[in-house]
């Protein structure tokens, strides 16, 4: 047998054995996001409970105020979209345009937890704090348990950005930017039921 056959059927092994350790990665973030997803959905039960227990303090409708939530959730979710767009640049090997579309993902992921953590600032500054009441233990307990996930997802943004710039598309760092698109488009998704349960349904 040639060198040059043994060479190609070691290197397709190699592949192979790649295609399968990355797939099984994959799988194994999908077992982590369906966790995550108890977790969350457990909270939210939490907050079906508590939601109407105000002791005396404000409610939903004396704090929310729909058109800077509706801006904060433009942002996450035109966000996805940017990032959309990153994977297709990553799918067609436009390094350039993925680093573009990821950064725009990140100025918009960090200008919604702005906006978040302006809205924690304020409502805590006029008294309407986590230890007020059932309501807004739950609401902080919820809304920035989802903000901690945004951060964990634009750290991990930064990270891949500098993983493409310095590597390229290496099997590896597409793995990793599956991954990741994976969680940030779920991040939507949760604040989609974020929105539409916590804020619109409390003030309607």
């Amino acid at each position: 047998m040639s060198t040059s056959v043994i060479s190609n059927d070691i290197g397709h092994a190699h592949e192979h054995d790649h295609g399968d350790h990355a797939e099984l990665k994959t799988f194994g973030f999908w077992v982590y996001l369906m966790t995550d997803l108890i977790l969350f959905s457990t909270i939210f039960a939490t907050f079906a409970v508590l939601s109407r227990n105000y002791a005396g303090g404000p409610g939903a409708a004396d704090l929310f105020e729909v058109p800077f939530l509706f801006i904060e959730t433009m942002l996450l979710l035109v966000s996805s979209v940017t990032f959309g767009f990153a994977m297709i640049a990553m799918n067609k090997g436009n390094k350039k345009q993925m680093l573009w579309s990821m950064a725009v993902t990140l100025v918009l992921g960090l200008s919604f937890l702005g906006m978040e953590i302006y809205e924690f600032a304020h409502m805590i500054g006029i008294g309407a704090g986590p230890d007020r009441s059932g309501f807004l233990s739950a609401f902080f307990t919820l809304v920035g348990f989802h903000g901690l996930h945004v951060a964990s997802g634009a750290i991990w943004l930064i990270i891949m950005m500098v993983q493409v710039a310095q590597m390229g598309f290496t099997a590896g760092v597409k793995s990793r930017l599956m991954r990741l698109s994976l969680f940030w488009h779920f991040l939507d998704i949760v604040w989609v039921g974020v929105f539409s349960f916590v804020y619109l349904l409390q003030i309607l």
